[in-house]
């Protein structure tokens, strides 16, 4: 059978959902607990995971433009796999940083190639402004993935919290062959001979000569780094409002239902409002998610989640799109992987943060902090966007 550009789209369909099926993700900080890891042992753990994201975010982005994001995505497919794998077999924090940069070093090779092989995909159907749409299905179906597996997890959380890591490696296998199958839309386009000298040359264009990409790569990775601060806080916030692991697994579903139902929604939100309104919207959303769920400890609190995540819903797949809009195709997965690399500096710097200021204060007071904290970035972020805009 002939493959076409337009088969690329439900093969990533398939490696979304192998990533984001997370079995895990429900009782992943309960699981740390269980083998003896404190909150600040679980926020430096990730910490560390960021870091190994970052020192590969940039160059493996710049391999998936010069040397093809088929390959990136294949080689970041069976680190992902590798790593649950590693995980089963773990029981201190010693193996689990082992596990943890495995599927960091996969997760690099992953982040910023299957957007850029989306929003490719399409160009070469001439579709390109259909990629918000699309973008926001394959984000939609990620999470529709991640609720169902938030109530597999919690239920398979009853037999052992190791249960759902076993049966992580099978999940994760799945974007393995859906990796090869996929035809590169830039296989027959002239590759750039690598460099270190063109990556950083790539960087200074992102983050310091073009204004525009440099603000909304800003934007982009503090609402990025916000949404995954929150998603460690939720189980132990959940846990302390005295909720029991299938319930925290069903709250945890009905979160990712929401993300996915309003991402299908998120263009037509960003038609409405306008580019600097939906901006506004999503900075404000995101920090008040924050500062009003460490206020209201307690099932109020519970319903601000659900609002954190409708504008997470609409936020991930319009500000990666703001980003597509001005990115040329030969840059375009190095250029998400500077995203991407922001996004796990910052996390690697605030996270552990927080962690140890819930250990030695309390959980409340550290969400308020952290929506604080991404009031003043964001809204600086968008200030500086308007002004380029004009």
């Amino acid at each position: 059978m002939t493959r076409t550009y337009a088969g690329n789209i439900p093969k990533l369909y398939a490696i979304k959902i192998a990533k984001w099926f997370m079995l895990t993700m429900p009782i992943i900080v309960l699981f740390y607990q269980e083998n003896g890891l404190s909150m600040q042992d679980v926020l430096t753990l990730k910490g560390i995971y960021s870091v190994a994201v970052v020192i590969l975010e940039i160059p493996s982005g710049y391999l998936a433009d010069v040397w093809g994001r088929k390959k990136s995505l294949i080689l970041g497919s069976i680190l992902g796999c590798l790593g649950f794998v590693v995980y089963s077999f773990s029981y201190g924090f010693t193996g689990f940083l082992a596990a943890e940069l495995i599927l960091g070093i996969g997760s690099s090779f992953i982040s910023g190639s299957d957007s850029a092989m989306l929003y490719d995909s399409l160009l070469k159907m001439k579709r390109e402004k259909e990629y918000l749409k699309q973008e926001s299905r394959v984000m939609s179906i990620g999470n529709f993935a991640e609720a169902i597996a938030g109530i597999a997890g919690g239920s398979l959380a009853l037999i052992s919290l190791r249960t759902p890591f076993i049966l992580q490696s099978f999940i994760a296998f799945i974007a393995i062959p859906a990796a090869i199958l996929l035809l590169d839309p830039n296989q027959d386009s002239k590759k750039t001979k690598a460099g270190f000298t063109h990556i950083l040359s790539i960087v200074k264009f992102s983050l310091w000569d073009s204004a525009k990409l440099r603000w909304n790569i800003m934007l982009s990775s503090v609402i990025g780094c916000a949404t995954l601060t929150l998603a460690w806080f939720i189980q132990p916030y959940l846990k302390d409002l005295n909720m029991e692991v299938s319930t925290i697994g069903v709250i945890w579903t009905l979160l990712n239902l929401t993300v996915g139902f309003v991402a299908l929604l998120a263009h037509r939100v960003e038609g409405y409002l306008g580019k600097i309104g939906t901006s506004v919207f999503i900075v404000i959303g995101i920090s008040s998610g924050f500062i009003l769920s460490g206020w209201f400890h307690s099932l109020i609190g519970v319903g601000v989640l659900f609002f954190f995540y409708f504008v997470r819903g609409i936020a991930t797949p319009v500000l990666k799109d703001y980003i597509n809009r001005i990115t040329e195709s030969d840059m375009r997965a190095t250029v998400l992987s500077v995203r991407n690399f922001i996004i796990r500096i910052c996390f690697a710097a605030i996270g552990p943060f927080l962690g140890w200021y819930t250990d030695h204060y309390s959980i409340s007071s550290a969400l308020m902090l952290a929506g604080t904290i991404f009031l003043i970035l964001g809204g600086v972020s968008v200030i500086f966007i308007r002004k380029v805009e004009k």
